[in-house]
């Protein structure tokens, strides 16, 4: 079954505010390459992963949409409006994606990782970014457009659409549940051993760059982020559930997976 009619169908209004979107500034942001096939959705499953006609679950890489509600949980903020315009945008390519793939093809959950592109080339996790529909991530190796999608999440933030009107970060200290998060706090101590490199923050988290991450950051800068004030992003982990915390260590253990990630506040 192919995508929806509803969604082929858009109204006039949406199909005014979609291509008024496309021909903005923020278009420019992560063209594509070169052309690309392509293939029928089935299904825009949320504001970061569609469904293909052939089966396969594509996540679109660079972009973490906030979470609808699952399991009795509510929509988190922007949640339904970042399924909708995901919808939209490809609803106004025909029910189509370009995909380009990511350097490791899949995720753990199996889930296709790409990118994704209407026709005219424009990166559709770009549009979503500079739109304030969700943040912008990284996780090595598919890093090849982490520079680009940054700027079109930069370009929201600082005209303060969708989930920036409000700042949405928390402070470390306030961290209370695993999942993703944006979070900013000051860095208290740095240490290096056969673990990587750890960066204890003030609050019951730490972050971590695993070994094999850290020739893609700069050492010297996280060595020296003592008593420096950081902003973070990823997918946060309550060790005391795993028992990886010792006794008097952080309960939440925050992964770098790219220099992305982490941004000193200035």
């Amino acid at each position: 079954m192919g995508f929806s009619e509803s969604m082929k169908k858009a109204s006039l209004v949406g199909a005014f505010f979609v291509s008024v979107l496309w021909f903005s500034p923020a278009m420019a942001f992560c063209p594509s390459p070169g052309k690309l096939p392509q293939l029928p959705v089935q299904k825009v499953v949320d504001g970061d992963t569609v469904r293909l006609v052939d089966g396969r679950s594509i996540r679109l890489i660079g972009l973490n949409a906030p979470e609808l509600g699952r399991k009795g949980r509510s929509d988190e903020p922007f949640a339904e409006a970042a399924r909708k315009r995901l919808a939209q945008l490809v609803a106004a390519n025909d029910g189509r994606v370009g995909l380009r793939p990511g350097r490791q093809a899949k995720d753990r959950y199996g889930r296709t990782l790409a990118h994704a592109y209407d026709a005219g080339g424009r990166n559709i996790e770009a549009v979503l970014l500079a739109e304030g529909l969700g943040f912008a991530v990284a996780v090595e190796p598919n890093v090849a457009l982490a520079e680009c999608q940054r700027a079109a999440e930069r370009d929201a933030r600082e005209a303060r659409r969708g989930l920036w009107r409000r700042a949405p970060w928390l402070e470390a200290a306030a961290l209370e549940q695993s999942g993703f998060a944006l979070i900013r706090g000051r860095v208290a101590k740095v240490e290096r051993n056969r673990g990587g490199i750890w960066l204890e923050m003030e609050g019951p988290l730490v972050l971590r760059v695993e070994p094999r991450l850290i020739a893609s950051f700069d050492e010297k800068v996280l060595m020296a982020l003592a008593g420096r004030d950081v902003e973070v992003r990823g997918w946060v982990m309550d060790r005391s559930r795993s028992g990886e915390a010792r006794s008097g260590q952080a309960r939440w253990l925050l992964p770098l997976t790219s220099p992305a990630m982490l941004e000193v506040v200035r």
